[in-house]
């Protein structure tokens, strides 16, 4: 698939998000907000739920938390427009309340387009409930830093999912923001392993399974380990190039990346 069609793709997604009646949020929200960013992008950033400027702008991550979000992105040298990001639901909840199950149930197949359309390499969850779309049963506050293979029923192929707090917890939460820029410090090292990864010459099929908490470390030094590209440089299977990173430090506070 060309970047235009990606695009066209994604188009045809979110208008349908826009006119979507599938649950009760479509009653108070001023807009529907479907996500956006780089359709060439391999890192996809999911939150939980638009937030009040969200609803009123239609777009994600526009108030406090995505201010946040896009300085831990300029941390690692990237941009909002390098990467993709959305919500588990598309649509804003009363008084910004948790989504509800049968909620996250009726966007759920507009997220799964999304990432097959995209299939991005890496999927970035922030919060709990996007780590619980793709981690069942999973705590943040266990998981959060790590990376572990994505279920490709979920949408990409051979991708991993890396484990965020949500930025609006972080404003809460000094250790919070701490550990955030931490771990986003550790999200280029982990598209360096998915990249690797999914280089396998197998078949998705044919992967061989993680055994749950089977440990593998990377470090910096890592042949896996990318440059960041001149703009010219790198392209990943056959699309344009996107996010890299320069590499880390020697002292980083992620200079290991544990996929579990």
């Amino acid at each position: 698939m060309t970047d235009d069609e990606r695009r066209a793709a994604l188009e045809a997604v979110a208008a349908e998000v826009r006119a979507c009646t599938r649950c009760r949020l479509h009653e108070g929200r001023t807009r529907a907000v479907p996500g956006e960013g780089s359709a060439s992008t391999e890192v996809v950033f999911i939150g939980e739920g638009p937030g009040f400027h969200e609803d009123r702008e239609g777009r994600p991550f526009v108030g406090r938390a995505g201010a946040l979000l896009a300085t831990l992105l300029r941390s690692v040298g990237w941009r909002r427009e390098d990467v993709f990001i959305t919500n588990v639901v598309k649509c804003r909840p009363p008084e910004n309340r948790d989504p509800a199950p049968d909620e996250i149930a009726a966007c759920a197949p507009y997220l799964r387009r999304q990432l097959e359309i995209l299939d991005p390499a890496l999927v970035v969850t922030l919060g709990r409930h996007s780590l619980g779309t793709f981690i069942p049963g999973a705590r943040i506050s266990q998981v959060h830093g790590t990376a572990r293979p994505v279920d490709p029923a979920s949408g990409p192929r051979a991708a991993l999912v890396f484990a965020m707090y949500h930025p609006a917890a972080a404003l809460r939460t000094p250790e919070i923001e701490r550990q955030s820029f931490a771990d986003m410090a550790a999200v280029p090292l982990a598209l360096a392993a998915a990249r690797e990864r999914r280089s396998d010459a197998a078949p998705v099929d044919d992967l061989p399974a993680m055994p749950a908490q089977a440990e593998m470390t990377m470090t910096a030094s890592s042949p896996a380990q990318l440059d960041r590209p001149t703009p010219a440089a790198t392209p990943a299977a056959g699309r344009d190039p996107h996010p890299s990173a320069d590499p880390l430090p020697a002292d980083a506070a992620a200079d290991q990346l544990t996929l579990f």
